[in-house]
């Protein structure tokens, strides 16, 4: 059955000196770094819909629209939660948001494509 509204699924992370937006090269500072979030967001959109494909197919990011709230320091958990709300054809998006123990780190929409593997990277050579 291919991909339907409401599938979701979460991704956690305890942040470490190599998930800082220093270490990233994203800024100077030693707290989770905004591409960090970015990954762990569409990691988590890529679990949402993995046992909905067919073979052969994955997803490909397209559009990410994140605002990155507060800084979260190393050793702190932040988990991940994607939920899709809406496909159209081959397009998915979801709506994704970051939390601590402290409340939301992150939130926003990752769109991804439904793509058959093969002729995707094919295109890529």
């Amino acid at each position: 059955m291919p991909p339907q509204p409401g599938l979701s699924a979460s991704c956690a992370l305890t942040v470490e000196e190599s998930d800082t937006a220093d270490s990233l090269g994203s800024g100077d500072v030693p707290v989770l770094g905004t591409p960090k979030v970015v990954a762990l967001c569409e990691q988590a959109t890529v679990a949402a819909v993995a046992a909905s494909l067919g073979p052969g197919q994955t997803t490909v990011g397209m559009r990410v629209q994140l605002d990155h709230l507060v800084p979260t320091a190393v050793g702190h958990a932040v988990t991940a939660d994607a939920v899709l709300d809406k496909v159209e054809g081959r397009r998915l998006t979801f709506t994704v948001s970051v939390n601590d123990t402290r409340g939301v780190v992150a939130a926003g929409r990752v769109t991804r494509v439904v793509v058959d593997r093969d002729r995707f990277i094919d295109k890529a050579r």
